[in-house]
């Protein structure tokens, strides 16, 4: 039987295909249903506090203070109908005359989870990114990250193999940020002024701003993926028809160019052989990135607006602008050979069930056994919710739902969402809402191989 949160309950966890609701956000509840089993419990941050403070009467300002680096103990209060008009103007920021209707549709990495560690990052303002560490008993509060060079933040992503260092794509490229501790400095690449932040408080750790990646012509960063190793890092604009392949040791950039229009979206496959580009004029491409040769491939259900690789990159599900189907791209035979074939993946629910007029955002957790996806519309039940879908890949993938979870607050919605992938209990499906809070959900159940 499906799951379905009542209007007034917020989800907490799923138990073996039942979502667990509770009436309101807290720590008691989460120890409740899931606590002792895991051994921790996953507190909701609130964010973009500062800006509700700075447009308030009684400040009188515009812009929020700026603060770097810097632990904080946030405000709880009802943020819903302010949060909104932050959000709304956000997204104002991501127009651009090609693609004035495009790009908030596109499945922007607004969250992170740290690939070995317990640490998350996630957008919380036009300017600033939020990082808690909670496998840091001292430092129980989040750090806020700003820095000068990071303007209209679009994508985060944690670099893979390379200690705590976080990507930050914003206006004019991409802020690269270390954890430095003391004895044990991030070293900011040669010819770069390091820019050190406020110590976190209580827990000694200092992010430290070690480069900046400068785009072409000041050029909006609004893709970003990085290779399995972290030696490589892909980036690209909605306003340039080329992406990047950044040597991130060296400082340097490729540009790698095919056709007209702007990219809406990159991902490398978990095994690096493979990598998938997009554009908005509906067509994509699969690349082999031992000679970066590819293989264009035309849409007719829209752009794709979200992308993710199934755990061993044999495949490749993807989320296309103007359809309730998904595409599954599977490659025929081993890499570096580019022979696949695209197939549906269909979820009726998301139209009979919902009411929705199509997908707006998935995220596919590295089991491969859980697929959570947001939908655009929705009647007055069903709208603002995340629907979590158990997923078979034997070899064609087949999914069936789950059920729902419902965020916090006044009319939640989700403005984006990942998965963390290397929590040994099971995957954390990570949500940012507009509510004002960042909650996480441990997905606990029986794995298919253990039946």
């Amino acid at each position: 039987m499906r799951s379905f949160p009542q209007p007034g309950s917020v989800t907490v966890c799923e138990i073996n295909r039942n979502l667990i609701t509770a009436l309101n956000l807290s720590d008691d509840g989460a120890k409740d249903a899931y606590g002792k089993q895991l051994g921790m419990v996953f507190s909701p941050v609130p964010f973009q506090w500062d800006q509700l403070l700075a447009l308030s009467p009684e400040h009188g300002a515009e812009q929020p203070p700026q603060v770097t680096g810097e632990s904080v103990a946030p405000r709880r209060k009802d943020l819903s109908a302010a949060l909104q008009r932050i959000v709304n103007d956000s997204l104002k920021r991501f127009f651009h005359p090609n693609d004035v209707n495009c790009l908030p549709e596109v499945d922007l990495q607004g969250v992170s989870w740290h690939q070995h560690k317990h640490i998350l990052a996630f957008i919380s303002g036009p300017n600033q990114v939020i990082v808690r560490d909670y496998e840091d008993s001292e430092g129980k509060e989040p750090c806020i990250l700003t820095h000068e060079s990071q303007r209209d933040v679009k994508l985060i992503e944690w670099r893979p193999n390379g200690g705590k260092t976080l990507s930050v794509a914003c206006k004019g490229g991409i802020c690269m940020w270390a954890a430095s501790y003391p004895g044990n400095a991030a070293i900011a690449r040669s010819g770069i002024a390091p820019f050190f932040g406020t110590v976190a408080r209580g827990s000694g750790i200092r992010w430290t701003v070690v480069d900046f990646l400068q785009s072409q012509n000041d050029e909006q960063i609004s893709a970003l993926s990085w290779s399995p190793n972290g030696r490589y890092l892909a980036s690209a604009s909605y306003e340039s028809s080329s992406f990047t392949i950044w040597d991130v040791a060296k400082g340097l950039g490729t540009p790698i160019r095919r056709g007209l229009g702007g990219i809406s979206i990159l991902k490398w496959s978990p095994t690096g052989d493979y990598f998938l580009s997009a554009k908005f004029d509906g067509t994509f491409y699969l690349w082999e990135t031992n000679t970066w040769t590819s293989e264009p491939w035309s849409s007719t259900s829209g752009f794709v607006t979200g992308a993710t690789w199934d755990p061993d990159g044999h495949m490749v599900l993807i989320a296309f602008s103007k359809s309730s189907t998904l595409g599954s791209v599977h490659f025929a035979s081993k890499p570096p050979s580019l022979d696949a074939h695209l197939l549906p993946v269909d979820l009726p629910e998301i139209m009979s069930l919902t009411g929705s007029q199509g997908i707006e955002k998935i995220a596919w957790d590295a089991t491969g056994e859980r697929l959570a996806l947001s939908y655009k519309g929705g009647d007055e039940l069903y709208k603002g919710l995340i629907a979590i879908y158990d997923v078979r890949r034997n070899p064609l993938i087949s999914a069936s739902l789950i059920g729902f979870i419902r965020g916090p607050g006044e009319n939640p919605k989700p403005l984006a969402f990942s998965f963390h992938d290397k929590f040994k209990q099971g995957p954390l499906l990570s949500v940012c809402w507009s509510s004002g809070f960042c909650c996480t959900y441990p997905l606990i159940f029986r794995s298919h191989a253990l039946s």
